[in-house]
């Protein structure tokens, strides 16, 4: 009988914090400035400069803790880990081994399979390193220090995971409750949230683990994904043909669908870690834990239940409109201005999804104000424009926040509320089309659709559909 396997997996998890500066200067963190534009003597490893600690990461990364149920370590050090590598200016990265900042946590995901609890072994803060750019057609290697010493915290799981479903579950759950807190925006096309696999395979009813490897290099749930079944596939081909796992670290291509490896991962590789002499301990006191839980935002599950009981929406809408920070702050701010839950809810639902996954899109890229989407609901409401229309200016809106009252005024987009011309015009039609008149008279229903897009067509789509069907049946 073949062997059955089970996949084991652990993450590490490296988020770039929202703080406006630097963990130890005051450079600007901002994405994609001009190669070395965000830089000093501080976070270029210059000899004689010294690093002060930003605040706000430690408020950040006390923040994630306690929505991660974690403890708090509350006096925490900084330490050197060092390593000799280009993109690493100082030749060591300030990070924490001994004291990291919380630990022993854990997040509830939902699978097809049912909850299960993931561990958090600990969240350590720490800086990020320079960014390699290899220059095939110079044959060089090029350095940008713009994101060296940018804040990081990295969550490091417990080998809880089975599945790439629960990986990505586990992820989606860590990236929502940072993106509520603000901490982060956790963009992985930009890098501001990294995972590192950490996968093993044994058989299944085995106690002991398997021999791990590390994969890299992966910067979306897809390539996540399919490392995971490449890698685990690759273990058990290995076991099967009777050789042994090497515990090395490697990297995904997701181009090629396929790792290699880069370099063995002994477990006593020396990192010749140290306290830090240039950076005193952290204390927390519990005075400053209590002003983070306090001002911890409402987190999903409350918002949730918030809603069913606020607004007459579906249950299904308010799962999705409450997976997105953004989406759930667009939806509250427009409700507020229009007071229509329901209304809102469509649009969100409706042609908002459909943008984002046409231009594939997360709904933390909406750029459309909840001012604008309330106009646009009131246009429709007031019968200025009719449901196409209001689709077609969407999408403009959609693509650049425009006004739509300022956008329909211009393009002369506005419904004829002229009945005069709004009869003249479906006598004309009525006139051109005397079998879809026989056949409707005839006791066919659908002919009067036809006649109605006629008159719309004739109307340029400025007309309102439900007046054209009035009219439309009176005179005939």
């Amino acid at each position: 009988m073949a062997k059955q396997y089970e996949t084991v997996i652990g993450l590490e998890v490296h988020v770039e914090l929202a703080t406006k500066t630097k963990i130890f200067c005051g450079c600007s963190t901002a994405f994609g400035g001009a190669p070395n534009t965000h830089t000093c003597p501080v976070c270029t490893g210059m000899p004689g400069s010294l690093p002060v600690l930003n605040r706000q990461v430690v408020n950040y990364a006390v923040a994630v803790g306690l929505a991660t149920n974690c403890a708090v370590t509350q006096c925490c050090k900084f330490d050197r880990k060092n390593y000799f590598y280009p993109d690493n200016p100082q030749n060591y990265q300030i990070s924490q081994l001994y004291l990291p900042i919380c630990r022993d946590g854990h997040v509830e995901i939902e699978t097809a399979a049912g909850k299960k609890s993931i561990g958090i072994h600990e969240i350590h803060m720490e800086e990020d390193a320079g960014k390699l750019i290899h220059d095939e057609w110079e044959d060089c290697s090029l350095v940008d220090y713009n994101r060296s010493g940018v804040p990081l915290i990295e969550i490091v799981s417990e080998p809880d995971m089975r599945s790439a479903e629960e990986v990505i579950a586990y992820l989606e759950k860590l990236r929502m409750i940072i993106q509520y807190l603000g901490a982060s925006d956790c963009k992985l096309n930009e890098g501001s949230m990294r995972a590192d696999v950490n996968l093993s395979v044994r058989e299944v009813g085995a106690e002991g683990f398997g021999t791990r490897t590390e994969m890299k290099n992966l910067n979306s749930f897809r390539a996540i994904t399919h490392a995971i079944a490449g890698e685990s596939e690759r273990q058990i081909d290995l076991l099967e043909s009777g050789q042994q796992v090497v515990q090395e670290t490697r990297r995904w291509d997701d181009a090629k669908e396929y790792s290699y490896a880069m370099r063995s991962k002994e477990d006593a590789q020396d990192y010749r870690y140290f306290p830090d002499p240039d950076l005193v301990p952290v204390y927390i006191s519990d005075e400053w834990i209590k002003q983070i839980r306090d001002s911890q935002p409402e987190f999903r599950k409350e918002k949730m239940e918030r809603y069913r009981k606020e607004f007459d929406i579906p249950e299904y809408d308010i799962g999705i409109i409450t997976d997105s920070k953004h989406m759930a702050d667009l939806f509250e701010e427009t409700v507020a201005i229009c007071g229509q839950p329901k209304k809102v809810s469509n649009w969100l639902m409706g042609e908002t999804l459909r943008l984002l996954k046409e231009k594939n899109m997360d709904p933390e890229e909406i750029l459309f104000s909840p001012e604008n989407l309330a106009k646009l609901i009131r246009l429709v409401d007031s019968k200025a424009v009719n449901l196409t229309v209001a689709k077609e200016v969407f999408e403009v809106m959609f693509d650049g926040n425009i006004d739509p009252e300022q956008y329909v005024e211009e393009k002369g987009l506005k419904t004829v509320s002229d009945e005069g011309a709004l009869r003249a015009t479906i006598g004309e039609v009525i006139a051109s089309n005397p079998q879809s008149v026989e056949d409707y008279r005839n006791g066919k229903e659908k002919a009067i659709g036809f006649l109605v897009g006629q008159t719309m067509k004739a109307m340029k789509g400025k007309a309102d559909p439900v007046s054209v069907n009035q009219i439309l049946k009176e005179l005939l």
